[in-house]
């Protein structure tokens, strides 16, 4: 540690080094009021980091009332916001995703019956464009909360692992990001991981676990230097007054509802049943201890520590069942999964669509096609400015039965939109491949557990039905886990009560080949390399499984787009060919969209894609496109069109703007007396091009193309005098008469004299 004194304070100085970085934490400094502030700097990049606990629990409240936010300010990259009031509004789904990574491995740590308002609020000081920062916001949240007064069990600390050539890298750089096929962020204490996030392209389950491995290592550092900090500069840790059932209360409402609540488990499989019979015991005993507490002189009882003990039962009994018993709530074993059907075009119109449902939970996905311009403009600190692919997933409350005001999507749902965007992005095939902007957007109708894994398979679907050539299927799977005492049990395709009573959500999507996604949240301390081995191998055969159900719904990608699909091709022009086709005030661009009738969007790299209703005025725009941008290419051969006729040839327009002469001796294999014995005005012909001269005059050969000579046999052909001749090549050593200056039996050079007919230089 390194305190100095400043006229701000004293301050307190941390490095550590992870990987190639170094970490230098800083406290005292900042925000004296807040419970903890800490500064993270990584390279250039800067996150600031407070925790404040509020003084009084919140009454009325089941929960332990946590929000973690990330405030994204572009100053941090020198850059002043877009909007019209060039000031940042709401979060953008960066920020918010990025808030909910750093929330999860936080949350298991407090104690479940805290009720103060906890608040941990970060902000980028300074972004250099190399270094994220997520994983450096979530040391700075961890460090704040530990060196302040809130009680809590950690500290955490998080590290990105890359996959560059082969090799695993520690906390890779945004620019190494791009050729890496890993990006791992992992979460973890002194003892275990407990949050693990990752996109990959089809990373094999040995290499995730290796990278897991590494990443636990990694993070050992941090979490010492937050310890000396605690042990150094903490605060002494605030009391709280615990919100626990009285366990005498517990233990009544315990002997009152086990043995229904065991027989209700034994009695029936189907989820409304059960759910039924549970809401009427609680029911029963709610109404009792409501009777109880009317009577006079009766000591009241919280009606809400009377719900929760009956459910603290139900947890205890689900939890035994399954551990003890073998047996989920609904009749399955520990690795199977729910009964899994697909459908694909259910809907007319749209661009594509795809249903996968697993159990009770449905989704339905829809895919639309657009151009480039409909790609989605990005204003973050992120680098990446521009997203031709999107992924969109809601959950409405009718899915689960209920009935709740809609207020546009909400934390999980954005979260669970990028977790399947992130399974699907590798296997999208390239712009250069399929330049189409696509949108995915997933409807959860009916919701029992797993819906973001279903929204994958359901959006696998939906790419396949709308004719995306993507690279491969996706499917993916929902993992869980009960721990009680010393026995672990991993649960493969687990539903909602597994999840709400589970200890781990661990969501695995892919390929047969290998992982592109992976999501993990626990809710106890953290897990095993065996257990997480045994969760990964069990994803993978459930997966497989999926992926055959999907397959036999529509076995590839379609051939043919929607007829209600936009049709998109695009060509590549020299970038100094780019203001040739805007023209004066976008004056060319707008012409050709105007008589085409298509879209035309221009990248900076000369790339230009041309979208239209139909195929037939694509091509007659990109025709116009290639004539103003295209240099003419000797030996090339062209479809033009007559647009003059002469005595001695005719001039051909073979690209748009552009024409060139084919001479009377190029115009058909045999001997031509008259231009108009071959050709009439609008005929459309194929010529190639023999010369360009240059100035730019382009002579064309119909008979090269008859012939099929090359491009060198054409030239050689194609010779004609300065002064004429009767007709035919270049008369000098035609094909009729040698050097017609000696003499010869037709015309020619006649100075020479000869022949039969009068002298004379004709």
């Amino acid at each position: 540690m390194l305190v100095s004194d400043t006229p701000m304070g004293k301050v307190h100085r941390y490095t550590v080094r992870v990987g190639s970085e170094e970490y230098i934490f800083e406290t005292g400094k900042l925000a004296e009021q807040a419970g903890g502030a800490v500064t993270v700097q990584v390279g250039e990049t800067v996150v600031f980091a407070t925790a404040t606990m509020s003084k009084t629990a919140r009454e009325g409240t089941d929960f332990f009332p946590l929000s973690v936010e990330y405030e994204e300010k572009l100053y941090a990259a020198g850059r002043i916001p877009g909007s019209y009031f060039r000031r940042e509004g709401r979060p953008s789904e960066g920020a918010i995703l990025i808030a909910r990574l750093i929330d999860r491995p936080l949350r298991p740590l407090f104690s479940e019956d805290m009720r103060n308002d906890v608040q941990v609020v970060m902000s980028a000081f300074s972004h250099d464009q190399e270094h994220q920062v997520d994983m450096p916001g979530m040391v700075a949240a961890s460090a704040a909360i530990m060196i302040s007064d809130i009680p809590w069990n950690g500290p955490v600390a998080g590290v990105r692992i890359g996959m560059i050539d082969g090799e695993l890298v520690v906390n890779p750089t945004i620019q190494q990001l791009e050729n890496s096929v890993l990006d791992l962020r992992v979460a973890g204490t002194e003892f275990a991981i407990n949050m693990v996030e990752c996109a990959a392209q089809e990373v094999s389950e040995e290499v995730m676990l290796r990278a897991l491995r590494l990443a636990f290592e990694s993070i050992q550092p941090l979490i010492q230097v937050q310890k000396q900090m605690q042990a150094e500069i903490g605060k002494p840790k605030a009391p709280y007054i615990s919100q626990k059932i009285d366990p005498a209360l517990q233990e009544a409402i315990a002997e009152k509802t086990r043995a229904r609540i065991r027989e209700v488990l034994v009695s029936t499989n189907d989820r409304t049943e059960r759910t039924n019979a549970i809401d009427a015991i609680r029911s029963e005993v709610v109404g009792q201890y409501e009777a109880a507490n009317a009577a006079d002189g009766a000591v009241p009882v919280k009606i809400n520590d009377v719900k929760n003990a009956v459910e603290n039962v139900y947890y205890e009994e689900v939890r035994r069942r399954i551990v003890h018993d073998g047996v989920r709530p609904d009749g399955r074993n520990h690795t199977q999964i729910r009964p899994l059907a697909a459908e694909v075009a259910l809907v007319p119109r749209v661009h594509g669509s795809g249903l996968f449902k697993r159990g009770q939970t449905q989704v339905l996905t829809f895919a639309t096609l657009g151009t480039p311009r409909d790609s989605l403009e990005i204003e973050s600190l992120s680098p990446e400015d521009n997203k031709r692919y999107m992924h969109h997933y809601n959950m409405p409350p009718y899915s689960t039965g209920e009935a709740t005001p809609l207020r546009g999507p909400r934390r999980r749902e954005i979260g669970h939109g990028a977790l399947a965007e992130a399974a699907l992005r590798p296997m999208i095939p390239p712009e250069d491949v399929f330049p189409y902007t696509i949108r995915l957007v997933s409807e959860v109708v009916s919701s029992n557990g797993s819906t973001s894994m279903a929204s994958v398979c359901g959006s696998t679907l939906a790419l396949m039905d709308a004719g995306v050539p993507i690279i491969r299927p996706v499917g993916g799977i929902a993992m869980g886990l009960i721990k009680q005492d010393d026995k672990i049990v991993v649960l493969t395709d687990i539903q909602g009560l597994e999840d709400h009573f589970g200890d781990m959500d661990f969501k695995v999507a892919g390929t047969t080949n290998g992982i592109n996604a992976l999501q993990m949240d626990i809710k106890i301390s953290g897990v095993s390399d065996e257990v997480m081995a045994q969760a990964l191998a069990q994803a993978r055969d459930a997966r497989l499984q999926i992926l055959d159900v999907i397959l036999k719904a529509l076995p590839e990608p379609r051939k043919t787009l929607s007829p209600y699909a936009p049709r998109m091709e695009s060509i590549r022009i020299s970038v100094d060919k780019i203001g040739a086709l805007i023209g004066p005030g976008g004056k060319t661009v707008r012409g050709i969209q105007e008589r085409t009738g298509v879209k035309i969007d221009i990248q900076e790299d000369g790339t230009v894609f041309v979208a239209g209703a139909d195929g037939i005025i694509v091509a007659k725009a990109l025709d116009e496109i290639r004539g103003l941008t295209e240099d003419v290419e000797t030996g090339r051969i062209y479809t033009g069109k007559v647009v003059r006729i002469e005595s001695y040839g005719v001039f051909v327009e073979f690209m748009p703007g552009k024409d060139g002469m084919v001479h009377i001796s190029q115009l058909d294999s045999e001997r031509v007396n008259d231009p108009n014995d071959i050709v009439a005005l609008g005929d459309e012909i194929m010529v190639m091009v023999t010369d360009v001269d240059p100035g730019g005059k382009v002579r064309l050969s119909r008979k090269a193309v008859q012939e099929g000579w090359t491009a060198e046999e054409a030239r050689d052909n194609d010779r004609r005098p300065p002064g004429g001749g009767d007709r035919g090549g270049d008369r000098r050593g035609g094909d009729r008469g040698g050097d017609r200056r000696g003499g010869g039996d037709r015309g020619g050079d006649r100075r020479g004299g000869g022949g039969d007919r009068p002298r004379g230089n004709r």
